[in-house]
């Protein structure tokens, strides 16, 4: 598998790229936004691991420009800052992940390993090839989503669990349950992760956002699809 790394720091670039290599993956390195930002319109990527803080262009403007051009790879952002409306910035602007700095190299791989377990060009998933709803069409097979025959993009993380919650239509679902189940580990991050992808999604294809048609919340408890 091949992997973008866009970090201005050389000696973090050094460790994750030995890391990742030993583990099996082939590293492309950017060390800075603008860069980083042409070599994933250019090459195809399993993953991008983007950090914020990068000259000639910011990793949240690499990442929006990314998903506004129909790259739907997944993103793993690393930031330095702690703050929740930084993180749920990234999550809005269409990463899949975040991490910390600093952070354990051990955590980071584990974060890799659970996003490239789940993008949706590996899934073997229970959905039918192709999934209509209201004015939605999913293409599992595919990736790809219409609304109004218009192509919607989703990130990799948004897809995968809209097509959770299709493939378990009715169950409901807690913030926790979807974490594990999604993201593929035990809520390391916060359960605001979830409400924000669910936030989005609502955005993408409900008719109403403040009074889904489809994707309900079900106060108390958690979400469940309902088509």
């Amino acid at each position: 598998m091949k992997i973008l790394l866009i970090e201005d720091e050389n000696g973090l670039i050094v460790t994750l790229t030995d890391r990742l290599v030993s583990e099996g993956f082939e590293v492309v390195s950017a060390n800075d936004g603008k860069k980083g930002f042409e070599l994933g319109l250019a090459d195809k990527f399993d993953l991008i691991v983007l950090d914020v803080m990068l000259p000639k262009k910011n990793g949240y403007d690499v990442c929006r420009d990314l998903r506004q051009k129909g790259v739907n790879t997944p993103i793993l952002m690393l930031t330095a800052k702690g703050e929740t409306i930084d993180k749920v910035l990234g999550l809005k602007l269409g990463a899949d992940d975040y991490l910390t700095k600093p952070f354990e190299v051990i955590e980071l791989m584990a974060r890799v390993e659970a996003l490239l377990r789940r993008s949706p060009v590996q899934t073997n998933g229970r959905s039918a090839e192709l999934v209509r709803f209201g004015d939605v069409s999913i293409d599992f097979k595919r990736a790809e989503v219409t609304r109004n025959d218009e192509r919607v993009d989703l990130s990799a993380m948004e897809f995968k669990l809209l097509q959770f919650l299709i493939e378990n239509q009715g169950d409901v679902h807690s913030r926790d349950h979807l974490l594990d189940a999604v993201w593929g580990y035990d809520a390391m991050p916060t359960t605001r992760t979830v409400d924000v992808h669910i936030a989005w999604l609502r955005q993408k294809l409900e008719d109403n956002p403040r009074h889904p048609q489809y994707i309900h919340t079900v106060h108390g408890m958690g979400y469940k699809f309902v088509a």
